[in-house]
């Protein structure tokens, strides 16, 4: 006797590919990726610039090359010297564990020697995140290394985390040497002085002589009381 058995169609899993990119010159990472995710879980980049004037577009390439998704890059403008940052406090609250975090190098992450550590002791042993410094193989949590390797790696982190630190110090000190070393040429930083209003000089030789306020010159010449005073005492000064 023949039956007939309905078949029903079966949705089989898509299967994550292995993927080859080079992520730097002269360096070619290999993972699986499926649609912003690794095999554990979501793949995430971080990026960072200390102003709003500098270009970040290096550090997204890279993290594209890696295969991070654009919609789960985060980019901070802001200085590393702490990690009081919006755009990484957002990112960290997103992260699961079996995420991996991405950056292109690790003064991208921080320049503060001491948080540095704190957050990738945070970020790897409390939260389950696995983080891949791109421009530096041997720090990538994803990898299983024995005691040797483990110690190499955590080396060359602390090694790292300090030449940012000294990299931001240095920055900070040239940056003083040039403000000082303008001043002494004479030039003056800030907004420009406000010009004097027509009749300053009247408002002050009545004012001198008690005839009106402070706040009253201030107020007739469209000023508050307190520069119409610092200009009072930068004429004095002059003299």
């Amino acid at each position: 006797m023949n039956q007939s058995f309905a078949t029903t169609p079966i949705a089989l899993p898509r299967i994550p590919l292995l993927r080859s990119k080079m992520v730097s010159p002269g360096i070619r990472r290999e993972y699986f990726y499926h649609g912003g995710y690794t095999m554990e879980g979501k793949t995430w980049g971080y990026a960072r610039t200390s102003t709003q004037k500098q270009n970040e577009d290096r550090q997204l390439i890279a993290l594209r090359e890696f295969g991070v998704e654009e919609k789960n890059i985060v980019v901070d403008k802001q200085s590393g010297k702490d990690f009081d940052r919006p755009g990484y406090q957002k990112l960290v609250r997103k992260l699961k564990k079996g995420d991996t975090l991405a950056i292109l190098s690790i003064d991208r992450l921080g320049r503060n020697y001491e948080q540095i550590q704190e957050q990738w002791r945070r970020l790897t042993k409390q939260m389950g995140v696995h983080i891949v410094v791109l421009d530096m193989p041997l720090l990538d949590t994803r990898q299983e290394h024995d005691l040797s390797g483990t110690l190499i790696a955590d080396i060359v982190l602390q090694l790292l985390g300090y030449v940012a630190e000294i990299g931001r110090i240095n920055i900070c000190q040239r940056v003083n040497e040039g403000v000082q070393a303008a001043k002494a040429r004479g030039v003056r930083f800030g907004r420009p002085p406000m010009e004097k209003p027509e009749g300053f000089e009247d408002a002050v030789r009545r004012y001198q002589n008690k005839e009106i306020s402070a706040r009253q010159a201030g107020r007739e010449l469209g000023v508050s009381h307190a520069c119409f005073l610092r200009w009072v005492s930068s004429m004095q000064n002059a003299k």
